[in-house]
């Protein structure tokens, strides 16, 4: 059977199953409800577009050959009974739709600007909605590319035009958060997508402020000078500019389109215990708090958005991060509020010689779902990334398949 004949089928089995379960309930009671409710969860599929990481497979393919291979993720999706695909459509300050703000995705024609031929989200949008998958629009607000040559960009790139709205940091270039003219911006570039397609849902991922690199400060003395007055603490302040990103995007996308939710994935742990008693039993490493500037606890705790995904990239037992006390530390963040929890799954590291040795173990995934099952507050688990979902390297997607995804499932909203 053709991978689009499979999906076909799968989706009229699953529309069956859906007319079957609402029948039954009226005979059968609260068992079928219950059944019925069982079958809502989310499980979902990343596909990274920067570097070309997942799709398109290299730059300068034809349009035919693109379209091909986006359909090609979105009915493996289909295969291993996956509900949600969600793409990465502004991976540099630059996008995959035809954007009046930004220029055309390099990773698409192989030259930043130049037209691909075709509307890639508008695409993908209405594949994944004919195959029964929701499509959720992935964006990165800050990230302008990952070289700090503004030469190289675009001429028509809005940051060429705005060289203050820009900060060269770790050899990359960003878009400063703490300026209005630049959060204006970026959420207008990114609300351009909302209105245009019936997007289930955006999504932004860990992004916020740049990953901390050793020996650099992130330039925003000018930026802080000017806007800084009611804040002592310059860390205080940069949590403040991310706060007001994530708290206007919610409320103009439910003013745009209701129905889309907004989610964000961010790096597991908020803060170690050892830093705030409120923190996970956790060690070392990137603090999203003190990191990124990015309380990703409080938007919880505060319902903001629909959904978060927390990166929880780590193996049962792993001593500095343990997949097995970030979960329930994530079900308690998210106990009593509106904010749905799904889990990041580090499917890339499964089979990956250079991993600890319970990546090496297919059955690892699969253990993680066990262990979530045993938090009502987990509804779903987001699996990075889409060519690991494919190739399946040592066949761990295949074990979470049979485990656990014996029959389709209804993504929650």
């Amino acid at each position: 059977m053709s991978r689009r004949a499979f999906s076909v089928t799968a989706l009229a089995a699953l529309v069956a199953s859906g007319s079957a379960m609402a029948a039954g309930s009226a005979t059968a009671g609260g068992k079928d409800r219950s059944r019925r409710q069982a079958t809502r969860e989310m499980r979902g599929v990343w596909v990274a577009t920067v570097a070309n990481r997942d799709w398109p497979s290299k730059q300068g393919l034809s349009a035919d050959r693109q379209r091909a291979e986006l359909i090609t993720h979105l009915d493996t999706a289909v295969e291993r009974r996956l509900n949600t695909v969600i793409l990465q459509v502004r991976p540099t300050a630059d996008a995959l739709w035809p954007s009046p703000y930004e220029p055309w995705s390099q990773v698409l024609a192989g030259t930043q600007g130049e037209d691909p031929g075709w509307d890639p989200l508008g695409t993908a949008v209405e594949e994944a909605h004919a195959r029964g998958l929701q499509l959720h629009a992935w964006f990165n607000p800050y990230r302008i590319a990952n070289h700090t040559d503004l030469g190289r960009l675009a001429e028509s790139h809005p940051a060429r035009a705005h060289e203050d709205w820009v900060v060269t940091y770790g050899g990359k270039l960003y878009y400063n958060p703490g300026l209005p003219d630049v959060r204006d911006f970026v959420q207008r570039a990114m609300l351009d997508a909302v209105e245009r397609y019936p997007i289930d849902g955006v999504h932004f991922d860990d992004y916020f402020y740049p990953y901390p690199v050793a020996g650099q400060s992130f330039d925003d003395d000018e930026a802080y000078d000017r806007y800084g007055g009611g804040f002592t603490v310059r860390a205080d302040w940069r949590r403040d500019n991310i706060d007001k990103l994530v708290l206007e995007m919610a409320d103009a996308i439910r003013r745009i389109r209701p129905t889309t939710q907004f989610g964000i994935s961010p790096f597991g742990v908020w803060r170690n215990a050892v830093t705030d008693p409120l923190g996970s039993d956790t060690r070392g490493g990137v603090e999203t708090y003190d990191d990124l500037y990015a309380d990703t606890r409080k938007w919880v705790r505060e319902g903001w958005i629909d959904y978060i995904c927390p990166q929880l990239y780590w193996n049962i037992g792993f001593a500095a991060a343990d997949y097995a006390k970030l979960v329930p530390w994530w079900a308690e963040v998210a106990r009593g509020s509106r904010t749905k929890l799904y889990v990041g799954e580090a499917l890339y590291k499964a089979g990956d010689p250079a991993q600890p040795a319970a990546w090496q173990d297919p059955a690892e995934l699969s253990r993680h779902l066990t262990l979530a099952k045993g938090h009502a507050e987990v509804t779903g688990h987001v699996y990075f990334a889409a060519k690991e979902v494919a190739a399946d390297r040592i066949g761990a997607m295949e074990r979470v398949v049979a485990d656990h995804y014996g029959q389709s499932a209804i993504s929650p909203r």
